[in-house]
């Protein structure tokens, strides 16, 4: 077999280079983008998860509370305990230095205690500046010195020199720091600062993010948090648990966006099935000698599948280093985020992995067997006596019975309702697999079906009738010679419906979110980041043209340890002058609920809030509509006695994919005692204007010296910036259907190039029958035209099939939400238009070279 690669084949190889080159090309770029996903992916996630460690320290156990923050004294109480040997408080703060230019630069400011956070987390150990000066060993407890991290630093330095001052936000005011030394945390710009002095300089008196703990040698945590008697709302974590969210943050994304750069390679299959094909046919006399002179089908199968192997494997080696280019390219320009926006700000080093790279390699090869398949079962079946005088065709398949294909689309459909499995739509995965294969499978019995209406209407018509006979009595090799528009075309189809169907629902989605005309929020409000004053939201108010204002806030709300913290949004959800259910300002699923009559219950019975949960809620912590949610009753503490929380709707929510819950803010306020607003929803008076009232909040702004510390955004600007997001991140799904479209119009090329090939008799004899070479070449075309458009129609039901799977079933499981199903039927049939345009095209042009052969060359071996 090897003397057969060295001598046989290569002599393919050195005769048509670019041929064999596009398809080692096309199993190159799938290997490097499928590699160069994963190498970023798992670089971004391996720094992340480091910086995280690095500010996070290593504690035994870590304290937060379930919404809001802790108290002073629970620290004091919690490091008097036997079993804890340290207690280290922590204050995270979300928030944005003002740069000279007029810039702003997020960071995060922690305030931590300098006499416990070198045991606890030794990166966050301030650093004063100027060395071994004891004289400044006091500046840790500063009230007004800050300790910048490498990336803070790098960031803030003018000219190579860093700044020795620094202003902060703090609400609506700026506060003036002094860098006093560093940090060495890794990971996104870091601010560190004594604990007291960072809860006085955000106005956070008495406030703490969490309590890290390190037990005493032999504790047992669950024995120390037992004797604790921590509160409900406290809820506390191991170090491994965080990076499990940090895993789960972006696990679904990771997954999706490696199966969308693994399509390439699904496309490059079907490139070497037609360069083989191609090859196949133009060495079937050679391949015919061989059998006669004792090469036996067996080991012409095997020749031809080597063959494709020594193109897998160079290029999934080209693959393997074109994808760690790509990856280290990335990750030097693009850091570690790929537009998901889970490692925003990253710029990690480059994780290489020799068993991701193996496994690529490997599906690369696996992908170049698979396309090389049939060509050498094709050549395996050939008579080599026949051939060997031109009457064999090599590049024809031989009829097989469609229910196995049948059954491959049923299985497909059944696993579509399958559930996900760890929390991923694997089945749904396979299911989108198996119907483009069996669908594929399936298509001469479509192709028959169809062309057998069509015959009669043609059988007046000499040269209609001979591309559509043909095509109907050879519905297999047309079938085949189709199969990678097919392909191509019905994952275009797929992810065009899939992105519109997206967008529209987000457009919608939009503008049930964003009901008032303009919105107001303070700069940097993050999390529990900045807030606007109250007598900031009572002057905005009484500006002229505002008819009232509705306040939102935003704080997390940790549900489970395991799972990424969601969202609690209190916003006021009455609708004014309609007497419905609260519920109906939320872009809700379903109609709302009413809460259940209490009052039969007696006075014994708690009081009943209603909340909206979104759709994650759902998936991820159980919550259904009518249903109780007393995970709930947790976050809040000082809550009367036996109150509820009672799901009255779903809502779907496009920005929160691990969930949120609504609540109105009259019981927010009531339940916690937070007043605090991050944003406000201006609505107008009648005959207000927006840029009239915008440029009164702005002069509020400036006459109270706020007027860079807030950001003010109409609902219009708003859902621009958002549908601008949307149509940047999906840009690669277009890239990717013209390359997988390309790839199959080369298929239609290779495939047409052998079939012409293998018919030179069947064209020689209708130049002898008086046929002009116009005319065989109109037939050609015709041909081309028939397999184009039953590969059309077949690519774009297929197409439609499994964007119902893409749509109902991979986004609910993978991001946990929902979206109504848009057919953009305009765009569809202009893509099926140009694919049948250039099939057609291609064809004809692949049959040139066949039909310009010497009429009576072409029939010689019949004398």
């Amino acid at each position: 077999m090897r003397a057969l690669l060295t001598t046989f084949s290569w002599q393919e190889l050195r005769y048509h280079p670019w041929r064999n080159a596009s398809a080692v090309v096309a199993v190159m770029l799938g290997v490097a983008l499928a590699l160069a996903v994963h190498l970023i992916n798992a670089s971004a996630l391996a720094e992340f998860s480091s910086a995280v460690g690095s500010v996070n320290g290593q504690p035994d156990l870590e304290l937060r509370a379930r919404q809001g923050t802790l108290p002073d004294e629970l620290l004091e109480r919690v490091a008097a305990h036997p079993g804890v040997a340290l207690a280290s408080p922590v204050l995270e703060v979300n928030t944005a230095v003002h740069l000279p230019s007029g810039d702003k630069l997020p960071v995060k400011l922690l305030g931590v205690d300098a006499l416990s956070v070198a045991s606890m987390s030794p990166a966050l150990m301030p650093r004063p500046a100027g060395g071994g000066d004891n004289s400044r060993r006091f500046e840790l407890f500063a009230p007004d010195a800050a300790f910048l991290n490498p990336a803070a630093r790098q960031a803030l330095q003018t000219e190579g020199q860093a700044p020795t001052q620094l202003r902060l936000q703090s609400g609506l005011a700026l506060r003036t720091v002094r860098v006093a030394g560093t940090v060495n945390a890794p990971g996104l710009p870091l601010l560190v600062m004594d604990v007291a002095a960072a809860q006085a300089l955000m106005d956070r008196p008495g406030e703490l993010s969490r309590i890290d703990l390190r037990l005493q040698p032999g504790s047992q945590p669950d024995a120390v948090l037992t004797a604790l008697q921590l509160p409900d709302h406290v809820v506390a974590q191991r170090p491994e648990q965080a990076g499990e969210r940090v895993s789960n943050l972006s696990r679904a994304y990771r997954v999706n966006l490696t199966v969308l750069a693994l399509v390439a390679l699904f496309t490059g299959a079907f490139l070497v099935f037609s360069v083989l094909s191609l090859s196949v046919a133009r060495r079937q006399q050679q391949f015919a000698l061989l059998g006669v002179l004792g090469l036996s089908a067996t080991e012409r199968l095997r020749l031809v599948l080597a063959e494709s192997a020594v193109l897998g494997l160079l290029g999934s080696a080209l693959g393997v280093a074109l994808g760690t280019g790509l990856a280290v390219l990335a990750l030097r320009v693009l850091g570690g985020d790929l537009g998901g926006g889970y490692f925003a700000g990253v710029a990690p080093s480059l994780q290489w992995s020799t068993s991701a790279a193996l496994l690529y390699g490997a599906l690369g090869v696996a992908a170049a067997l698979a396309g090389g398949w049939w060509p050498a079962r094709a050549t395996a079946g050939m008579a080599p006596a026949l051939a060997l005088k031109g009457l064999g065709a090599a590049g024809s398949v031989r009829p097989h019975h469609p229910g196995w294909a049948l059954g491959l689309m049923l299985l497909a459909v059944a696993l579509a309702f399958a559930p996900p499995l760890g929390g991923l739509p694997l089945a749904a995965y396979f299911s989108v697999g198996l119907l483009l294969v069996g669908g594929i499978a399936a298509l001469p019995l479509a192709v028959g079906a169809v062309l057998n209406r069509v015959a009669p209407w043609v059988a007046r018509h000499a040269l209609p009738l001979l591309a559509v006979e043909r095509s109907r009595r050879l519905r297999e090799t047309a079938a085949v010679a189709t199969s990678g528009v097919v392909a191509s075309l019905a994952l275009s189809v797929a992810l065009t419906v899939m992105v519109a169907s997206f967008r529209d629902s987000v457009t919608q989605w939009l503008d049930g979110v964003l009901p008032a005309p303009l919105y107001v929020r303070a700069g940097s409000s993050q999390g529990e980041g900045n807030t606007l004053p109250d007598d900031f939201v009572q002057a905005v108010a009484r500006l002229p043209g505002v008819a009232r204002v509705e306040p939102l806030r935003a704080t997390q709300l940790q549900l489970s340890p395991n799972l990424p913290p969601v969202t609690l949004l209190a916003r006021p959800l009455a609708v004014v002058g309609n007497a419905g259910l609260p519920g109906q300002s939320l872009p809700l699923v379903g109609n709302p609920l009413s809460p259940p009559d209490t009052r039969s219950a007696g006075a014994n019975a708690g009081a009943v809030v209603t909340v909206y949960v979104s759709e994650a809620m759902q998936d991820l912590h159980g919550a259904v509509p009518g249903g109780w949610l007393p995970s709930l009753a947790l976050a809040f503490p000082n809550a009367a006695p036996g109150t509820r929380y009672f799901v009255a709707g779903v809502w779907r929510d496009y920005a929160r994919q691990h969930g949120s819950v609504v609540l109105d803010r009259t019981d927010f306020v009531r339940l916690s005692g937070d007043a605090r607003v991050n944003d406000l929803a201006l609505y107008l008076a009648d005959g207000a204007g927006e840029d009239t009232v915008s440029e009164r909040v702005r002069e509020l702004a400036e006459s109270l010296g706020t007027a860079d510390l807030i950001e003010l955004a109409s609902a219009g600007q708003i859902r621009a910036i958002s549908l601008g997001i949307f149509d940047r991140s999906f840009a690669v799904t277009y890239w990717l259907q013209a390359v997988a479209i390309g790839i199959g119009l080369f298929g239609v090329a290779a495939s047409f190039s052998a079939q012409v090939l293998a018919r030179r008799r069947e064209f020689g004899l209708l130049a002898h029958l008086g046929l002009t070479r116009r005319q065989i070449l109109g037939v050609v075309a015709l041909e081309g035209l028939a397999w184009t458009v039953l590969g059309a129609l077949a690519g774009l039901a297929l197409g439609l099939g499994v964007s119902l799977v893409l749509v109902y079933v991979v986004n609910p499981q993978s991001f946990h939400w929902t979206m109504d199903l848009a057919l953009p039927w305009a765009r569809l049939l202009i893509l099926c238009a140009a694919v049948v345009l250039a099939g057609t095209a291609t064809a004809w042009l692949a049959g040139r070279a066949a039909a310009s052969r010497d009429a009576v060359q072409a029939v010689k071996e019949d004398w």
